[in-house]
């Protein structure tokens, strides 16, 4: 059986007696023989319910039964904590084997640049995850020596596939006698009717991810290939006055004056907003789909999700990263997990309980909710419009549009105002890219 460790307050004493020295390069060699070869070290901070906690679940199961006499060591951790301590943790001695980490030029380009995370190639070559990815997936699981995606050595595993959708609740919809939009026009409107009506319409958490991705979802909206080119991929010049970003964070400021975004909800993390649109306090969420699997569980109302209405380019792309930390001592039993999750059978079982999973066999899911969700998924990738992240640019730029964002919500700044904040760092982090 697997041993799972819940105490944050444990891992948090130890990161902060941490003093980080920087390794020199991310090795590719194998290092087993500093480990026992008989503990599997892994973090990973999807729930139980989610989609990826099932398949992880049943695949730390079936890595015990095919390696007798070795556990695997879990431990629980949340995507805050990892997101802020990991350059500390993977330069310490306390560094898993395998964890999930955030994939982009801020997350994983930034370790593997720092040499915090060992080079893969040669196994997902050996093993056949660089065939399993289509190129659009394998996009974040590649770096070159600056730390930008797409390019260069493997770095990460995606096993998954994600996007964000609008979540909306059918019967709130139905009772309001509110027509499910298909263009951003409707959309307002149907946000109308429910604001008229004495209900908020969207679920918010502005503390968190959630707010930017409703900003970046705006921009693209008005957005073509070469603008997210050009903001992820340093192609060209972004102009944050320009007509995407500037309509985005006017459309926002908009949506808050007309009560469509809860002014309150500035201080609301996640866990608020997606508890909030359970309890049908709002019809709609605008989110991932790694919250698919539990609103199939835990929703006791008749859902739907939809694209973007109006939008041909939506956030999204691989799932997070299976990493090999640098320093982790047991490089072949993370691999051999890593081999596993990618194995049909995971494959199903993550499709099958809400998750796009990346080499599963389409005949085998079956669930219809989950067929609607992979199909929206295929929607997206024939027309590529997989826009990646709105933080991942920048180190740090998660926490200046979670600032940004709420000052939007709250609002203690204009739209113009916002946009110069998040302009700053960007235009600084692209003036020391490649050095």
């Amino acid at each position: 059986m697997f041993t799972r460790i819940r105490s944050a307050a444990v891992a948090a004493a130890a990161i902060l007696a941490l003093t980080p020295a920087l390794v020199a390069c991310g090795g590719s060699g194998d290092d087993q023989a500093q480990g026992d070869g008989k503990t599997l070290k892994l973090w990973h901070y999807e729930g139980a319910a989610s989609a990826m906690g099932v398949a992880w679940n049943e695949a730390i199961k079936q890595f015990e039964a095919s390696h007798p006499g070795v556990k695997v060591a879990f431990e629980e951790k949340g995507f805050e904590q990892i997101r802020q301590s990991a350059s500390m943790i993977l330069n310490s001695g306390d560094a898993p084997d395998v964890m999930e980490y955030n994939k982009g030029n801020a997350t994983s380009g930034l370790l593997s640049k720092q040499g915090l995370l060992t080079d893969l190639s040669a196994e997902a070559d050996k093993r056949g995850w660089s065939k399993a990815l289509s190129p659009g997936l394998a996009t974040t699981a590649r770096y070159d020596t600056r730390g930008i995606m797409g390019s260069g050595k493997w770095f990460g595993v995606p096993n998954y596939a994600e996007y964000v959708m609008v979540y909306y609740n059918k019967d709130m919809f139905a009772k309001n006698n509110v027509p499910v939009p298909t263009t951003f026009e409707q959309f307002e409107s149907a946000m109308q009717t429910f604001k008229s009506a004495g209900i908020t319409p969207i679920s918010v958490g502005g503390a968190e991810y959630p707010a930017q991705q409703i900003l970046y979802s705006l921009a693209l909206a008005k957005a073509d290939r070469s603008f997210v080119d050009n903001y992820q991929l340093y192609k060209n010049k972004v102009d944050f006055h320009g007509p995407q970003w500037s309509g985005a964070a006017t459309t926002f400021a908009d949506w808050v004056a007309k009560g469509f975004i809860d002014k309150n909800s500035a201080g609301l993390k996640a866990e608020d907003m997606i508890l909030a649109w359970e309890q049908q306090k709002s019809p709609i969420m605008i989110t991932g789909s790694w919250l698919y699997g539990r609103a199939a569980k835990e929703a006791t109302f008749q859902w739907g999700s939809m694209l973007f209405p109006g939008s041909k380019l939506f956030p999204g792309s691989s799932g997070n990263l299976w990493v090999v930390p640098a320093k982790a001592k047991n490089k072949q039993l993370a691999y051999d997990f890593i081999d596993i999750t990618m194995k049909p059978e995971i494959q199903n079982l993550l499709g099958n309980n809400g998750g796009i999973p990346v080499a599963a066999q389409a005949d085998k899911i079956t669930d219809a909710k989950s067929k609607e969700l992979i199909a929206n998924f295929d929607a997206i990738s024939k027309q590529d419009g997989l826009a990646f992240y709105p933080d991942w640019p920048a180190p740090g730029y998660y926490d200046v549009l979670v600032s940004g964002t709420q000052k939007l919500i709250n609002g203690s700044a204009k739209p113009a105002e916002v946009l110069d904040q998040i302009a700053k760092p960007y235009n600084d982090n692209l003036a020391n890219v490649g050095k």
